[in-house]
């Protein structure tokens, strides 16, 4: 992949995949940043969303400031930053990073540089600069595949607080705040962020209603994974009257949903999944499973010819994640 596209922030999540599938010949569709808009959309309590043309980005106000999931692109960061002072002129504190797609970190280091963090404990020598930036958290592995990056990547804009368990607890304006590692599903960095008292979960890449779920298997993601964040949101929310509002999920991109529509789509994923997997047991091959259209009666709802992450592309992801090792 070019890190240097990486480091400019200016790779989609569909693009990064396509990428490593496809090499470097094809180059990803940039947006026109000087078109894009930033949308807010209230969800509850605490809990807004932020739409531009990355990733969708959660924000969280409050007497305690400022925290936001996801930073979508380093472009956007001025733009980012008006519309979060339209909501709150509190400081922002924290940062979590969903997962290590530039279209969701792009924009760490400069919308970090905004904020401050809260400082305490013992220091010796110059503590100037102590609370200066946000704080940065993620999961470890978001942080070992930024660190490596070749070229490397900007300090500022690397995660400064990491957790490897299979979940960091927060209290920070009024509410607990958990973030929820999911293992190896669209990459092997995954995390939901779940604002307990809002009742909000920022679900990342994991969830994408618009599209078939986006797969990175260069950096540890697997179709079963993805099957396992869906049914953890389907347990972590719960709904209001007639299935519907309750528990909000901001998805990594689209549309603000809720658990029935997390059900929806992890019915669909566990579908498609048993084709393949069945047509593996069979002894089919990659070829031979895309002709036999295991997605077909998905296609209008997830389905896409062209682009960065098409249907055969799925296909792929899933028969490899379930394809023994050789």
């Amino acid at each position: 992949m070019n890190t240097s596209l990486w480091k400019l922030g200016l790779v989609t999540a569909a693009g990064i995949c396509a990428w490593a599938q496809s090499g470097p010949n094809r180059a990803p569709q940039m947006p026109d940043f000087d078109k894009v808009e930033i949308h807010t959309l209230p969800v509850q309590g605490n809990v807004y969303m932020l739409i531009g043309a990355g990733g969708n980005i959660t924000l969280q106000a409050g007497k305690d400031g400022v925290l936001l999931v996801d930073t979508e692109y380093a472009q956007l960061a001025d733009k980012i930053g008006a519309a979060i002072r339209k909501i709150s002129n509190g400081p922002i504190r924290y940062i979590i990073n969903t997962h290590v797609h530039p279209d969701h970190v792009g924009g760490n280091e400069k919308i970090g540089k905004m904020g401050s963090t809260i400082a305490g404990g013992n220091f010796a020598g110059n503590i100037s600069d102590a609370g200066v930036g946000a704080a940065i958290i993620a999961h470890e592995n978001v942080l070992n595949r930024m660190s490596s990056a070749k070229p490397p990547l900007p300090f500022g804009a690397l995660p400064t607080d990491t957790y490897f368990t299979a979940e960091k607890k927060m209290f920070f304006n009024g509410e607990a705040v958990e973030v929820i590692h999911i293992p190896n599903a669209h990459t092997d960095g995954d995390s939901f962020v779940f604002f307990r008292r809002s009742d909000v979960i920022s679900a990342g890449d994991i969830f994408t209603p618009g599209n078939y779920p986006i797969i990175d298997l260069s950096r540890g993601g697997n179709v079963q994974g993805v099957i396992a964040g869906l049914n953890k949101l389907i347990e972590l929310s719960v709904p209001a009257d007639k299935q519907e509002g309750g528990t909000y999920i901001i998805p990594g991109h689209g549309r603000l949903c809720d658990q029935a529509d997390v059900v929806e789509y992890r019915d669909m994923v566990t579908i498609i999944r048993d084709r393949i997997q069945d047509s593996i047991k069979k002894g089919m091959t990659l070829d031979q499973v895309k002709e036999s259209k295991p997605t077909r009666d998905y296609d209008p709802l997830y389905g896409s010819s062209t682009g960065f992450w098409t249907t055969d592309m799925f296909i792929e992801a899933v028969y490899r994640s379930l394809s023994p090792q050789k």
